[in-house]
């Protein structure tokens, strides 16, 4: 089984090369935005160390977490934006590291693949057999924030200014994945790659 990590900036298309390595390989895919949204569900420790740090006033009426209330706050405030992934990403860890060792031991799989905004900074690297980096051009991912989720300028400018340059991703990762040509261009190149033998 090998270990793979996916990274990039916001908007390079991590998404569309993670669903194509799905229809086409043996692969477990495991998103760290969705386990961190699956954590921060009533009933986990997650839930209860956020409710705690940001009050009931982030909750709705179900008691459930108001996303958008939520990330509004971290927005505007980075020590609080710091505070919540010191709550959320250790347990996102720990609940990765354990699938991928059921994984393991199951070795039904070829490929484990993970996927993290800041799969560097939290150190995934290290779990990992290869990285890789999903690159775009700056003017294509704000082009394609723009229009999949309407973000403002301001916001984009935020998020990139928050994430690694474009240097720091191509030191830390070993394969680079090109996101600006076609489609069929990136698919080539994941083929290219998956299809090495380790």
């Amino acid at each position: 089984m090998r270990i793979i990590g996916i990274t990039g900036g916001i908007g390079a298309g991590k998404t569309s090369v993670l669903n194509y390595i799905q229809k086409n390989y043996n692969a477990r895919i495991v998103m760290a935005d969705q386990v961190a949204h699956r954590l921060e569900e009533p009933g986990h420790k997650c839930y209860y160390n956020i409710v705690e740090m940001f009050g009931s006033s982030i909750l709705n009426a179900d008691t459930t977490i108001n996303r958008q209330r939520l990330a509004q706050i971290v927005f505007e405030d980075e020590e609080k934006r710091k505070k919540l992934n010191a709550i959320v990403h250790p347990d996102v860890k720990e609940y990765i590291t354990k699938e991928m060792n059921a994984e393991k031991e199951r070795g039904k799989i070829d490929f484990f693949i993970v996927e993290a905004a800041l799969l560097i900074e939290d150190k995934y690297d290290l779990l990992c057999d290869e990285v890789w980096y999903i690159y775009a051009k700056e003017e294509i991912r704000r082009e394609r924030l723009k229009k999949s989720r309407g973000y403002t300028d301001e916001k984009i400018n935020f998020i990139f200014n928050s994430q690694l340059t474009e240097d720091a991703f191509r030191d830390k990762c070993g394969v680079v994945i090109n996101n600006n040509l076609s489609e069929y261009n990136t698919y080539m190149q994941i083929d290219e790659v998956l299809r090495e033998e380790h």
